[in-house]
């Protein structure tokens, strides 16, 4: 189902908690990448397939804890994720969702009600935008946050570790950095293993098979300035990469940078 909102818009200042996101979503008032929204809350990517194609996809994921750290597995056909949230419904508090058959993208809808199956397993995955609160918390800025935009990802030569028919290449999110920024950042998301952790590369993009840092696979390009290092994360966009491989008959994924904006919090989940 497509949700058609009056020209009444939210505004990010107004979405400060995962229910007020929830609700503009729901509402139809946010339909835009969710970066810099709910401050403080952790988002996730996400990816929901019939039950037939689930335990290979679980583990996938357990095979590939960086750019797959698990926040939540749903049962099958049950829509709401109570361990993320009192009234999350993954049918309808997704801003833009991707429909994917037998590999090929065929719907971008915001909202899925009408395509909800009784054999649905959903699957929440940890998203970097967590990672990006406590790195601007520890002083580390964000360029692209700054400027509203979303983060670059790219796909990479590195191979993900296959399970039956889920294989593919990892896809990255790129932040450029001064040096100084690029070994604290290491450091914050060192304790984050459950939002991917701490970068898998930074410096020369070619060496990961990255031809061109202007013309990112997925989200805006971001401008690197003299000085500044490209540094690389694993990212929740690699499962829509796989299903690209794997051509399951059906999969439904979050559109990259629309996350699911939960009521967990982001210290929550950090090492101390």
């Amino acid at each position: 189902m497509e949700r058609n909102p009056d020209s009444a818009v939210a505004s990010a200042e107004e979405l400060t908690t995962g229910v007020a996101a929830r609700r503009a979503i729901r509402a139809g008032l946010w339909t835009s990448h969710t970066s810099g929204i709910a401050p403080g809350h952790v988002q996730g990517n996400v990816a929901i397939l019939r039950a037939r194609d689930a335990d290979e996809f679980l583990r996938f994921c357990q095979r590939n804890p960086k750019p797959c750290p698990l926040l939540a597995v749903s049962e099958p056909g049950e829509p709401l994720l109570p361990t993320l949230g009192a009234d999350v419904d993954i049918r309808f508090d997704v801003p833009r969702y991707r429909v994917w058959r037998k590999g090929e993208l065929v719907a971008e809808p915001t909202g899925i009600d009408d395509l909800w199956e009784p054999d649905f397993v959903t699957f929440v995955i940890g998203c970097s935008f967590s990672f990006e609160q406590a790195l601007l918390d520890a002083g580390v800025p964000l360029r692209h946050v700054a400027n509203g935009r979303n983060v670059a990802m790219y796909r990479t030569n590195i191979p993900t570790t296959p399970a039956g028919k889920f294989h593919g290449p990892l896809v990255v999110s790129m932040r450029p950095m001064t040096a100084a920024n690029a070994i604290r950042a290491i450091q914050v998301t060192s304790r984050l293993p459950n939002v991917h952790g701490a970068p898998v590369h930074f410096g020369d993009p070619a060496e990961i098979g990255i031809a061109d840092l202007a013309k990112p696979d997925f989200g805006d390009p971001v401008e690197i300035l003299p000085g500044e290092v490209p540094v690389y994360w694993a990212c929740g966009v690699t499962p829509q990469s796989v299903v690209m491989e794997a051509r399951p008959e059906l999969c439904i994924t979050h559109a990259p940078g629309s996350m699911l904006v939960t009521d967990l919090l982001n210290h929550q989940l950090a090492f101390s």
